[in-house]
């Protein structure tokens, strides 16, 4: 009987998009990203891409056969998550670490937590995060034109002037995919023309991290500053593309933003009066963290309900 009926909670909606046309589109909105990665940094760029999706997906179908679970490769949710991680890591990066990176994404943080759908937080960035601490090194060595040197985000911790055109473009020292700006407007663009995403959380973190820099970066209204702010580092592949994630992020309309001020806040915090300038990948995991909270508070009321006090009345 369990195999002919599937009884589910109200509503029932019928759509022809699933997980993995989702996950396609995904995929598709992070092209340009990726290609002018590869383009920026070269061959290892690639390497280093093909390597940790591949980890990924490996680490998926190895557990599944593992444990007898029902093959879920398909759903491109692990191709996904490898190409995310990719695009946080430096491309100097050894191969070796980043396969880490990925079976730490998908066994660790996704799969003993039962799955997609079940991970309390995006599996990427807390593969990231786990590299972090644990290489720490080279995690943290950027080289660009073959010169090592700091991150615009370190120049402007340090005080330093740093070419904000440069920095739209993705010609300066970074990660694989968060150097463009412009390549990520893009794919953001893609997503949210084909409804994957709405504007509600990265607008309104984006729009949060900018106040709390006018207000608390030390620099007054100096736009050039909010501006680098807002192109470097992970900022905007970490709003449009991570901090939607719709497994570790509010589903009510009100959470998604309180959700995306929360972020802001906590990059702010982060990058201005933390050791690091980036603070991106660590907001959206405390976030992440938050959004059973969140979605308790913010969830609306049902018609004919009013609140009394000690409770609810009808």
């Amino acid at each position: 009987m369990s195999d002919l009926l599937n009884v589910t909670s109200s509503p029932h909606v019928r759509d022809k998009v699933d997980t993995q046309k989702v996950m396609a589109l995904v995929i598709i909105s992070l092209l340009p990203a990726s290609i002018f990665g590869i383009y920026n940094f070269g061959v290892k760029a690639l390497v280093l891409i093909l390597v940790t999706i591949g980890s990924c997906v490996a680490s998926e179908w190895i557990y599944e056969r593992i444990v007898h679970k029902k093959n879920t490769i398909n759903d491109l949710s692990a191709v996904v998550t490898g190409l995310l991680l990719a695009l946080n890591l430096p491309h100097t990066l050894p191969w070796w670490q980043a396969v880490l990176g990925g079976v730490f994404a998908i066994i660790v943080v996704k799969m003993l937590f039962g799955g997609l759908g079940q991970n309390f937080m995006n599996p990427a960035l807390g593969a990231r995060c786990f590299l972090l601490i644990s290489f720490t090194g080279s995690m943290t060595s950027f080289t660009y034109d073959g010169t090592t040197g700091a991150t615009p985000l370190a120049l402007l911790k340090a005080g330093e002037h740093v070419d904000t055109m440069k920095m739209l473009l993705g010609t300066t020292a970074g990660t694989i995919g968060e150097t463009s700006v412009i390549a990520l407007l893009i794919g953001a663009i893609i997503l949210i023309l084909f409804g994957v995403i709405d504007l509600r959380i990265p607008g309104s973190y984006i729009l949060t991290f900018a106040v709390f820099v006018l207000l608390f970066g030390g620099h007054g209204f100096d736009m050039n500053y909010l501006v680098a702010q807002l192109c470097g580092g992970g900022l905007m592949l970490g709003a449009f593309f991570m901090a939607t994630d719709y497994v570790t992020s509010p589903i009510t309309p009100m959470g998604k933003i309180v959700f995306g001020i929360i972020l802001g806040i906590l990059t702010g915090i982060f990058r201005i009066f933390g050791a690091s300038a980036e603070g991106v990948s660590y907001a959206i995991i405390f976030g992440n963290l938050l959004v059973p909270l969140i979605e308790r508070v913010t969830i609306p009321r049902a018609f004919g309900i009013v609140k009394e006090k000690g409770g609810e009345k009808q």
